[in-house]
């Protein structure tokens, strides 16, 4: 006789139902069998309209509140399933695990177990969420080449493609204003889009709304969905992955966290000088390599290659602390980034009549006087010193206040007035006046306010502030028409 080896058994069995998109009219009689019929069974959410027909029955609702990201809650969620089909399948009971739609449809803890050699997984199919989108937008799909997209990374998955776009997991404002800034990045012209919310529910929305209104035209949760028709150009999506980026540091980096606005802003400031710099430095390579470089052996065209790569990579510098910035604000509900962008547009549109409107302006000084005109408007300012930001450094600071005197109709003081102050510096300034001489001079009064114990900075800051004040009075007492 031959001796026979161990009974090969097979995995452990799981059966998974799908809950339909919407009530317990879109709940099919098989998966209703199959979960009362079961030993054990389960729900992936117990936030679903169909489950309310099963509210006996355990769901993972607790792994959203507990776990740091999705995928580590669907990791959970697979773990559990797993361990109660080895445990019940031993004893010969039955295990079901119920998820909204169909099974096949944006399952992620369904993908999971099908790939998961410790389960044999059997699929009951039911109605999704897509059948319902394509009644309520009257499209064939295959007919209009729609793309499904998940609004959690839209920006990647649409990368490249103009659609139509049916966009699912659109649960949150947050996730609606990424759409919205990756979508408004595709051209001039706006693209349709139409909200689906609450698909099959009495609350049922199908509507079109603004591209600008996006994440303000409802609420959303987990039955929302967006219909984006064909973009203009492909989409852009390097701002909307960066914009991601900052968020998943804010969630997972310690030092991330930390941050605030006050916090950032000596960083904000570093980043601007070091913009600066590389901006001079680009523009002092460009300068020779323009006139002589050709006719000097001495002369290598590579550094304006190292120097562009430079400004590039401070610029990049320099964007981040504004998508940073923005992501803070987000996090407070204050706005987005995709507002930060929509606002400077909108703001340069209008600052630009005689781009974009019937205004008239043919000399960069045209223009300048008109973005003076339109600002005060927009600002309601009543002094031409209003918005000028006191933390400038004092040197700039100072140029702008002198600027404004000249503005309101202040006298330049003679030379004469100036030798009063400043003696005989004035005379030989006048016979070389050159960046270096000016320098010099400056640098010397750097020094002497320094060994006479004062700051320099501040003492220069203190009287461009004097001149503000004075700037401000004369307006007061002049005829306010008369303000520039």
């Amino acid at each position: 006789m031959t001796p026979r080896g161990p009974a090969i058994r097979s995995a452990p069995h799981l059966t998974v139902v799908g809950l339909g998109p919407g009530g317990a009219a879109h709940l099919g009689d098989s998966a209703r069998d199959a979960l009362l019929g079961a030993d054990v069974a389960f729900l992936r959410t117990a936030r679903h309209p169909s489950a309310e027909a099963f509210g006996h029955l355990a769901s993972f609702d607790h792994h959203y509140d507990e776990a740091d990201t999705f995928e580590l809650v669907y990791e959970r969620m697979v773990d559990d399933l797993v361990e109660a089909a080895v445990r019940e399948s031993a004893a010969g009971r039955t295990v079901v695990y119920g998820v909204p739609g169909s099974p096949l449809v944006a399952e992620a803890t369904v993908e999971l177990l099908r790939r998961d050699p410790r389960v044999e997984v059997d699929i009951v199919p039911a109605l999704s969420f897509l059948d319902l989108a394509w009644a309520a937008l009257g499209v064939d799909p295959l007919a209009a080449g729609v793309q499904l997209c998940d609004g959690t990374s839209f920006e990647i998955e649409a990368a490249g493609r103009r659609g139509p776009f049916l966009v699912a997991q659109c649960w949150s404002r947050e996730v609606l204003s990424r759409v919205k800034l990756v979508a408004g990045s595709s051209g001039t012209k706006a693209p349709r889009v139409v909200v689906l919310h609450h698909l099959g529910l009495p609350d049922e929305l199908v509507a079109d709304v603004g591209l600008d209104e996006l994440d303000r035209s409802v609420e959303p949760d987990h039955l929302t969905t967006l219909w984006i028709e064909p973009l203009e150009s492909p989409v852009a999506p390097e701002m909307a992955r960066l914009d991601e980026l900052v968020r998943t540091l804010r969630e997972r980096c310690p030092w991330d966290r930390e941050q605030t606005h006050a916090s950032l802003t000596r960083h904000l400031v570093e980043e601007t000088y070091e913009v600066l710099d590389a901006i001079a430095e680009v523009t002092g390579v460009s300068d020779w390599r323009d006139s002589d470089w050709r006719d000097s052996d001495s002369r290598d065209p590579h550094p304006l290659d190292a120097a562009v790569s430079h400004l590039e990579e401070e610029l990049g510098d320099l964007l981040f602390q504004v998508v940073f910035h923005s992501r803070l604000a987000a996090e407070q509900g204050w706005f987005t980034l995709a507002d930060v962008a929509t606002g400077v547009h909108d703001k340069l549109v209008g600052r630009h009549p005689h781009v974009f409107g019937d205004a008239t302006a043919t000399t960069p000084d045209a223009v300048m006087a008109n973005w003076e005109v339109i600002k005060a408007a927009e600002k309601g300012r009543t002094s031409v010193t209003d918005g000028i930001p006191t933390a400038l450094p004092s040197l700039v600071l100072a140029a702008k206040m002198q600027r404004k005197e000249h503005a309101i109709g202040l006298a330049e003081p003679t030379l004469a007035e100036r030798r009063a102050v400043l003696g005989g510096v004035v005379d030989d300034l006048e016979a070389n006046p050159t960046i270096q001489g000016v320098g010099e001079v400056l640098y010397s009064l750097v020094g002497l306010a320094v060994q006479l114990g004062v700051d320099p900075e501040e003492a220069l800051r203190a009287a461009a502030l004097v001149a503000r004040d004075r700037i401000v009075d004369i307006e007061r007492s002049a005829d306010p028409g008369s303000i520039a």
